[in-house]
């Protein structure tokens, strides 16, 4: 297990995730959409955006990047809780803040809270970490007491 400076630690690392959504879910974890890493710190998810990902006026399609953020948010949760296939979306707001060109992209997330039936994360979708965001999503995951 690795350690966060805020004392956080993985419950599954990047391949015991890989693996366990394999299992329980291979419709995320795709060409298209793929788990490069988890850390303590954060989850990230590249979308390898063709045309079946673009909208009119050649841009990757809004919720073709909010697939890929809502993606990055359930990585970064199940890394940090463990196997909890039915940990849910219960909301996702996002700001749309300029137009992605064509091409791959990522999703950056941050867990901001880590409750024991709610976590709440902010994602940065960018063309790589460093680049400025196309959007910017916050949401949160209902986490079973069944855990």
């Amino acid at each position: 297990m690795d350690a966060a400076s805020d004392g956080r630690t993985l419950a599954m690392g990047t391949e015991a995730l890989r693996t366990y959504l394999a299992e329980v879910f291979p419709q995320v974890d795709t060409e298209v959409y793929r788990l490069e890493s988890v850390t303590p710190e954060k989850a990230i998810v590249r979308l390898t955006a063709g045309y079946d990902q673009l909208r009119p006026g050649g841009t990757v399609s809004g919720p073709t990047m909010m697939a890929l953020a809502d993606y990055a948010l359930y990585a970064a949760i199940l890394s940090q809780v463990g196997p909890v296939a039915l940990a849910v979306t219960t909301s996702l707001s996002f700001n749309f803040l300029r137009k992605p060109e064509p091409g791959d992209l990522i999703g950056v997330c941050r867990l901001m809270k880590l409750g024991k039936r709610l976590a709440v994360g902010e994602v940065a979708v960018a063309e790589t970490e460093e680049a400025l965001p196309v959007c910017h999503a916050v949401g949160t995951y209902s986490i079973p007491a069944d855990r």
